[in-house]
């Protein structure tokens, strides 16, 4: 339905030639935004009907006073599974903190939030198949866990601001939630209206990257260049992510573009990673709670685990 879309948009009404760069481009950008944009509107109100009684507070509280191996677990799964992006790692770190959790607990959920969510997931499925979802969540999920288990060994407290552990949110109001249809509704309306509105520019942007990729960059130059084994793609692709922003959601065009012009599935794997939870916009919001010194080390163990990533997914995919 959307390749049909986007066919009958670039090639009959704007008069673009298929075999033509333009074509191919504007083809990739329409077929793209109108996929990407209807599941995303279709995922968020279906997850928001299900998620209307998950708050940040909620998810502190189930993750206290549990023993770390659990309370890791938990957080890494709640980080894959709630929406919250860089724009709330301060609360939430803070909000750890004040419960008593420990810092490489704090950090898996860290790395986990922006870097994987169901909505993107979904999307992954739908755009590049589910073998390249499946890949994308389960190193995700394995980088967020040993991420947290490197970050812990470092002794991270005595970097962590001051004012950090003086501050003391309190208990969360018992207040009763309303569970109606009418009131899920509600909620899932304004979690579309929320998200949408805050990803939409970076999804028309990677979107737009992509389709320039797609039409423009010869394959034959990607297939030299960035599709063989050479060992420094992966870095490379890690080190481009980093001055980028964006989310999983926003970085997936760029990396179907990518795929179809025969880069390799661990470079652009690496690259989604770095971008979702290595750019700089997210390390500049963390400086506000650590330490440089942390900063420098939460970064330096997030671009080394992308990169072994990277580079073992290239060996065996």
């Amino acid at each position: 339905m959307f390749d049909a879309l986007a066919s009958l948009l670039t090639f009959q009404l704007l008069g673009l030639e298929p075999d033509s760069r333009v074509g191919a481009a504007f083809h990739f950008f329409i077929m793209d935004v109108a996929k990407i944009f209807v599941l995303l509107v279709v995922v968020i109100y279906l997850i928001g009907l299900l998620r209307a009684a998950l708050s940040p507070e909620r998810v502190r509280e189930f993750v206290r006073d549990r023993p770390e191996w659990q309370a890791r677990g938990l957080a890494v799964t709640l980080g894959a599974f709630t929406p919250f992006c860089s724009c709330s790692s301060v609360p939430l770190f803070i909000g750890f903190v004040e419960a008593g959790i420990p810092l490489g607990v704090t950090f898996s959920f860290l790395i986990a939030s922006p870097m994987i969510n169901e909505v993107a997931a979904v999307i992954l499925v739908g755009i590049l198949g589910w073998e390249l979802a499946a890949l994308y969540v389960a190193a995700g999920l394995l980088v967020a866990w040993f991420g947290g288990i490197a970050m812990q060994g470092f002794r991270p407290e005595r970097w962590v601001e001051d004012y950090v552990w003086k501050i003391r949110m309190g208990q969360a109001a018992d207040v009763k939630q309303d569970d109606s249809f009418a009131a899920r509704h509600r909620y899932a309306l304004a979690e579309v209206r929320e998200i949408v509105g805050r990803i939409w520019k970076w999804v028309l942007i990677g979107i737009g990257v992509g389709a320039l990729f797609h039409g423009f960059v010869p394959s034959a130059w990607v297939s030299e260049h960035l599709g063989g084994d050479a060992w420094y793609t992966v870095p490379g692709a890690v080190l481009l992510g980093i001055p980028l922003y964006s989310n999983a959601t926003g970085i997936i065009p760029v990396a179907e573009a990518m795929l179809t012009k025969g880069v390799a599935v661990g470079t652009t794997l690496a690259l989604m990673m770095s971008v979702a939870a290595l750019s700089l916009p997210e390390m500049l919001i963390l400086r506000k709670v650590i330490r440089w010194p942390a900063l420098a080390l939460f970064a330096s163990v997030l671009a080394v685990a992308f990169i072994l990533v990277g580079w073992g997914f290239n060996l065996v995919v």
